[in-house]
Formats: C-alpha cells, sequence, structure tokens
C-alpha cells in the first residue's frame, strides 16, 4: 500500500461551537498538509496523532460528512505507513468512514471520499485478506469524476490506476490531465506530490 499517495490537538473546544469544529477541520487540512512532505521516518507518528484528532471530530460530529471524509483520508494515509497487518486493520476503518461521508453527503468535499476509495479499491489485496476490487475501484473513480471534472488527485490516481490495469492511452490522458492542474487553495503539498507523481507516470508511459 506504498504507492498511492497519495495529522493532536486538545478537542474539547469542539462540543462548544460549529466555529471551533471549522477551525478544527483546518488545522487538519493544515497538519495533513505538513506531512505530506514531512521526511518518511516522521509520517506514521504524526498521522496516528492526526487519526486520534479526526476520531474525536467524528465523535463530536458524526453526521458531518466533512469530519467523516477526512478521518478516512487520514486512516488512509496512516495505513501507507504502517506494518502490512497494522495497516490492514487501519484501511478497513478508513472504509467505513468514507463510506459514512458518501451516504450522508455524496458531493462532500467534491467528491474526495469517492477519489480515496477508489485508490484503496485500487491497492489494497482483494479477498478473503481484504476488500481490493478492479471493479469497484474504477466505479469509485468514476463517481468522484461525476462529482468535479477537475483537481490533480482524481486525475493523479484514476491514471496510475489506469496505467495498473494497462490502459496505458487513457492513463497517459488523464497523466496530462493532472500535470496541467495548479494545486487547490490549501492543499498545494499534496497536490504538489502528486502532480509530480502524475509527470513521473507520463514519462514512463
Amino acid at each position: 500500500m506504498k504507492k498511492y499517495v497519495a495529522w493532536s490537538f486538545a478537542v474539547v473546544a469542539l462540543l462548544f461551537s460549529g466555529m471551533a469544529f471549522s477551525a478544527s477541520i483546518d488545522d487538519v487540512r493544515a497538519e495533513w498538509e505538513a506531512v505530506s512532505v514531512a521526511p518518511a521516518g516522521d509520517k506514521e507518528a504524526r498521522l496516528s496523532k492526526l487519526a486520534e484528532t479526526t476520531e474525536a471530530l467524528v465523535s463530536a460530529n458524526g453526521n458531518s460528512a466533512e469530519a467523516q471524509t477526512w478521518h478516512g483520508i487520514v486512516l488512509a494515509g496512516l495505513a501507507r505507513e504502517q506494518s502490512k497487518l497494522a495497516g490492514l486493520r487501519t484501511i478497513k476503518k478508513a472504509r467505513t468512514a468514507l463510506e459514512t461521508a458518501t451516504k450522508l453527503d455524496p458531493n462532500g468535499l467534491d467528491g474526495s471520499a469517492y477519489v480515496t476509495l477508489g485508490a484503496m479499491y485500487a491497492q489494497v489485496p482483494g479477498r478473503p485478506i481484504a476488500f481490493g476490487n478492479v471493479k469497484t475501484a474504477d466505479e469509485m473513480f468514476k463517481k468522484a469524476l461525476s462529482v468535479r471534472t477537475t483537481g490533480p488527485d482524481v486525475y493523479s490516481y484514476y491514471a496510475n490506476f489506469l496505467a495498473d490495469q494497462k490502459r496505458n492511452e487513457e492513463a497517459k490522458q488523464y497523466a496530462q490531465k493532472a500535470v496541467a492542474e495548479s494545486p487547490r487553495a490549501g492543499r498545494t503539498n499534496s497536490d504538489g506530490v502528486l502532480i509530480k507523481e502524475a509527470q513521473k507516470l507520463l514519462d514512463s508511459l
């Protein structure tokens, strides 16, 4: 699960106001961005702490698709850094959070839950070990693209998936789209990583 690329602070204030909730989501995003470019040896510990934060967000705001989506994204990132066995346990929790998010709001965070689900279904082992499934991965990416037609994340992840399936012409098209995108506001680091990965893939096709 290393391929895709593809964050603790006190959460008492979350219980008091929507403003505190929004600020905490901003903090999660900021730490995610910092971890995206952190040294590899620091990532697991920082993501583990961030997962505690997002779990608290979900506990306080369980009906928030945004909180559930970020919890799933962070858990998916943590799973990539963990040992194989621990990573499998974590990735299953990530799927639960992301699926909950899509039920609460299919368009939440511009379809980001679908993007991460697609990457997960593409990369994790299939049954009986885990839930990896090529067909479902393709469906998740297409759902993400139905919500929004721009974004270096969905283009980059989908391009890598297509390349793995030997659908090289399609992979090239989506890699080109990813490279042509600008990083989203507040996502400069993580989107920058994905754009570089798309360029690397493009150079190899």
